[in-house]
């Protein structure tokens, strides 16, 4: 694995387990929008990893501003997309902050579709001849496939998934794999997902969704991926934290905002 074999350690932070609505949603009195519980507040789907000195962020969530303020993350060395859909991009702008505090533009990688996606969403990023150019983020876009990728000294396995009809990417650092927004793992990803120590995976709620995994599907992806540990995210306002995660098989587990998972590389 590269450098990544000269770290002792890999620290992932769930910054948003949450779906596209957010929970609590806008307008909701439900269970969970009113629980009291911290961990069933969910904002939009985010991770930070951090291998050694590199810091790695997947997706900018609309929320990327508080989520990186509630965890103290000060540093972002690159951005790893997902795919395009608002919840996992529109907080690119707060990519601003890190130009500031590193003094140099913030490397994203990601699909083709999604870097063409970004270049149209956030147009006056690109724009050389944009009358605020001290009011928009620097970022650098690269286009990439399935093949492995070196991002800040660390060796990256993307891992292409199927979210609803919609080619995507998850990711792999070392024996940590996140999928997010996916509804089928394709036969060739799920060999890249053997011998993991965690997991997370996208579980939007029981019932059933075109675009994403329920629980059960979840559930059945995971026991045949079969890693040491895995969080479900993306969850809606179907799923209680506490009690939902008392009923899933041991070594499985509802992410929430904030969750830290240290792992050896």
């Amino acid at each position: 694995m590269g450098n990544l074999e000269k770290q002792a350690e890999l620290e992932v932070v769930v910054l948003g387990s949450g779906t596209s609505h957010g929970v609590p949603m806008i307008g909701c009195d439900c269970a969970v929008c009113t629980s009291s519980d911290p961990r069933d507040k969910r904002t939009r789907p985010s991770i930070f990893i951090r291998s050694g000195d590199a810091c790695l962020l997947v997706d900018t969530s609309p929320e990327l501003r508080l989520q990186c303020i509630a965890n103290k993350i000060d540093r972002v060395d690159a951005v790893l997309y997902t795919h395009h859909h608002a919840d996992h991009v529109t907080g690119l702008d707060d990519l601003r902050r890190f130009n500031w505090l590193m003094r140099q533009p913030v490397n994203c990688y990601g699909l083709s579709r999604t870097m063409a996606a970004l270049r149209g969403m956030f147009s006056y990023a690109f724009d050389a001849a944009a009358d605020s150019p001290h009011s928009r983020p620097q970022i650098e876009l690269h286009d990439i496939d399935d093949s492995p990728i070196e991002v800040a000294g660390v060796r990256v396995q993307p891992i292409p998934l199927m979210h609803g009809p919609l080619p995507v990417l998850g990711f792999r650092v070392g024996r940590f794999a996140y999928c997010t927004d996916c509804s089928f793992i394709p036969e060739e990803s799920m060999s890249m997902l053997e011998g993991l120590d965690v997991l997370i995976l996208d579980a939007l709620r029981r019932t059933p969704h075109p675009t994403h995994f329920n629980l059960e599907q979840a559930i059945a992806a995971a026991t045949r991926i079969d890693a040491k540990k895995t969080f479900f995210t993306h969850i809606a306002h179907e799923l209680l934290h506490q009690s939902t995660t008392a009923e899933l098989p041991d070594g499985m587990a509802l992410a929430y905002d904030g969750l830290r998972i240290r792992l050896p590389v």
